[in-house]
């Protein structure tokens, strides 16, 4: 049987698909009903190479989720009977409801995963891996690709987190709506991270989108909104990024005939969503002020004016360096190189390359011989070689 949007007969191509769209809520499903996470994990991944094989011949069910889910909780049951430590599981599982058929519908526990890989008592890093390996169903030699670490030490740092889940009894449940607002922020800060650490492969930013994505259509809850518009609106410049040798092109000089104006008009809807919750965060004014650059035909034409205003908000909000910095290029557009500069020189970012491109920018508008070398060291800093290619071709132009 068919369901309309996928072959009767699918390949590889189809099946993953339904991977992207459907392993999260089957870990999810599993996780609840075992408890136990590498055995959720061994058990769905049983089930897709088992799909691989049958769907082919068989087409493709009418609910491929609730094939996947169903397939998956077999083999699950089937692992529990084979080990000595499955006769407790195997007793909880097999009392939980099943369903009847591989039609049937699961619950939606999706949220309850993301807060599980996010909580505050695993390390950062581990709830990168965690989130990526089980809500994005990302293998962990790709995961180890994307962040520049060997692949023993990814499955290192799943294991740990496996084990500290297991030891510290991090629950897997939805939260509360007064949890949310706790546990949220954890969640998103998460995402964000996967985006900015993971932005120059493709595929992890497609997967920092979808996942933002998923949290916003679970929670609906603005901050959610607002970094799945910032994700859009950085999305929508992908194309223009690079020049045809690989040499980053930065904001002012990109072609914004090649940005994506559906990921842009996606991203605007977002925002005016978020103008109905009337409680504006950190991620709702960084793509309110992404918006402003993307609704400008050039940098000269740019509302530098609200850009600024939009900073001194976001700073009252997140008092960071990093914003200070980015509102004092802002300035710079209105107040002169020179104003800008003094705002930078008191930054404590020596280790940051794009403190040290901003001031180098300043220091060649205001001519002095200091930016060639700032130039020079934010290359040494930069983790990119697109813009360590820039910013070494912009030392020599100095």
């Amino acid at each position: 049987m068919s369901n309309g949007s996928l072959p009767s007969a699918p390949g590889p191509d189809a099946v993953e698909r339904v991977f992207r769209d459907e392993h999260a809520r089957a870990i999810a499903t599993l996780v609840r009903a075992f408890g136990d996470v590498e055995a959720a994990e061994d058990a769905v991944q049983d089930a897709f190479a088992i799909a691989l094989d049958r769907w082919p011949l068989d087409g493709l069910p009418a609910n491929p989720g609730g094939w996947i889910t169903t397939t998956a909780r077999r083999r699950a049951i089937d692992q529990a009977r084979r080990r000595a430590r499955g006769r407790e599981l195997l007793r909880d599982a097999t009392v939980a409801p099943t369903p009847g058929s591989a039609e049937e519908a699961f619950p939606d526990e999706r949220l309850a995963l993301i807060c599980m890989c996010c909580h505050p008592a695993l390390a950062p890093d581990a709830q990168v891996a965690l989130t990526l390996r089980l809500v994005a169903g990302l293998d962990p030699a790709t995961i180890a690709r994307a962040f520049l670490v060997g692949d023993e030490a990814i499955a290192q740092r799943l294991a740990r987190a496996r084990r500290k889940i297991r030891d510290a009894r991090i629950p897997f449940r939805a939260p509360s709506a007064a949890e949310l607002e706790e546990r949220l922020a954890g969640v998103l800060a998460t995402i964000a991270l996967i985006a900015t650490t993971g932005w120059r492969d493709a595929a992890i930013a497609c997967e920092a989108t979808r996942l933002a994505r998923l949290v916003a259509t679970l929670t609906a809850h603005p901050e959610a909104l607002g970094l799945l518009a910032l994700l859009r609106l950085q999305d929508s410049r992908a194309a223009a990024r690079t020049d045809q040798d690989g040499v980053a092109i930065p904001l002012p000089d990109q072609d914004r005939t090649r940005w994506d104006g559906e990921a842009i008009i996606e991203a605007l809807g977002l925002l005016r969503r978020c103008e109905t919750h009337a409680r504006a965060g950190p991620y709702q004014v960084q793509a309110a002020i992404q918006a402003t650059h993307a609704v400008a035909t050039s940098t000269a034409t740019t509302d530098w004016p609200h850009i600024l205003a939009l900073y001194d908000l976001l700073h009252e909000l997140a008092p960071t360096p990093v914003v200070a910095l980015n509102r004092a290029v802002a300035r710079a557009e209105i107040d002169g190189p020179a104003a800008a500069l003094a705002d930078i020189n008191v930054l404590s970012l020596q280790g940051y390359a794009p403190f040290h491109a901003a001031r180098a920018h300043m220091l060649l508008q205001l001519r002095s011989a200091d930016a060639a070398d700032a130039f020079s060291r934010a290359a040494d800093l930069a983790p990119d070689e697109a813009e360590r290619r820039y910013l070494r071709a912009a030392a020599l132009r100095a």
